[in-house]
């Protein structure tokens, strides 16, 4: 419970207050992985660049790993994340 609003807070914060318009770096073409969410212009899902920050990768270690990975994409992963998880419903995961 308490990582789900460690992670809500940090990428508010991340978006600096500021909400970026995600919806114009985040696209969801059926053409380009099947359709998952993805970064503009690339070939990188919301999911993919979640998976690798969960893992401990640092923002540096995605841009040298995927050259293709731009600030505002990144940015907008984050925007992304934060605008579906605001209304999320916390579930108690010892109970099920």
């Amino acid at each position: 419970k308490e990582t789900i609003k460690i992670i809500s807070k940090c990428l508010y914060f991340l978006c600096n207050f500021n909400f970026m318009d995600w919806r114009k770096y985040i696209v969801a073409d059926k053409e380009i992985l099947n359709g998952k969410p993805s970064i503009k212009g690339t070939r990188l899902s919301v999911e993919f660049i979640l998976e690798r920050l969960a893992d401990g990768w640092t923002e540096q270690m995605l841009y040298e790993n995927y050259p293709t990975l731009y600030k505002e994409g990144l940015q907008a992963v984050y925007a992304f994340a934060l605008e579906n998880l605001n209304d999320a419903v916390l579930v108690d995961w010892e109970k099920h």
